[in-house]
């Protein structure tokens, strides 16, 4: 079951059967890569098409390369440039990626076996972890960004109310908007608890003219490779 279907290394022995059925194989598994991936996760559709054909594609050029030193070089050579023309993915699309590329080796090298155990067995651990929220922060941050007129003075203006609606407040930046008439100010904090940023939101229109508020999920973008 985990030994190859091929007969040996040399790329001219592939017969057609063993071919398609290593192309299927390989096309199945990427469904099976782009679904785990889907699961509970924000994506896009060229996105989970690509993880579904990329085992079949990374298959193909391990069985055309095979036994032969320069023709990898030249593909390792392209595979290259290709990925300094990528924009850069999330941790969770780069692991996705290594994980179809992976099946595509071993389907490509006749390991069908393998390749459908390692499936198995990475994406119920992916699911596994995924819906038990591991690694998830336990305080949520939220960003917080106020606008106030230039002659107000921002320091310590809102520290009481942080310390009435928040369990931590730090301003992150400062910068003029409006040609310099205005002060955006920008906070990342934590609530003290739920269903209180309306009124937490209120209060602060008191003491900024009514002026712009806007709060929302503080960006994180620790998890990029």
């Amino acid at each position: 079951m985990l030994n190859s279907i091929l007969n040996n290394t040399a790329a001219t022995s592939v017969t057609l059967p063993s071919l398609l059925l290593c192309i299927l194989a390989s096309l199945v598994l990427g469904v099976g890569i782009a679904l785990i991936y889907m699961y509970k996760n924000v994506y896009s559709k060229n996105f989970v098409i690509t993880l579904a054909l990329l085992p079949a594609m990374v298959q193909i050029v391990i069985m055309l390369v095979n036994g032969n030193l320069g023709t990898g070089i030249a593909v390792m050579g392209a595979f290259s440039l290709v990925r300094f023309r990528s924009v850069p993915g999330s941790a969770r699309e780069i692991g996705s990626i290594f994980f179809a590329m992976a099946v595509g080796l071993a389907t490509g090298m006749g390991y069908l076996g393998i390749a459908f155990l390692f499936l198995v067995i990475v994406g119920l651990m992916t699911v596994l972890l995924v819906s038990i929220r591991f690694g998830e922060p336990r305080r949520r941050e939220k960003e917080l960004k106020i606008t106030i007129p230039e002659n107000l003075d921002y320091t310590g203006i809102f520290d009481d109310l942080f310390e009435k609606y928040t369990k931590s407040a730090e301003l992150i930046r400062v910068r003029t908007t409006s040609m310099g008439s205005l002060y955006e100010l920008s906070y990342h904090i934590t609530l003290r608890k739920e269903g209180i940023e309306k009124e937490f939101i209120d209060e602060i229109r008191c003491r900024n003219g009514n002026l712009n508020i806007a709060c929302g999920r503080a960006p994180v973008n620790r998890d990029e490779l």
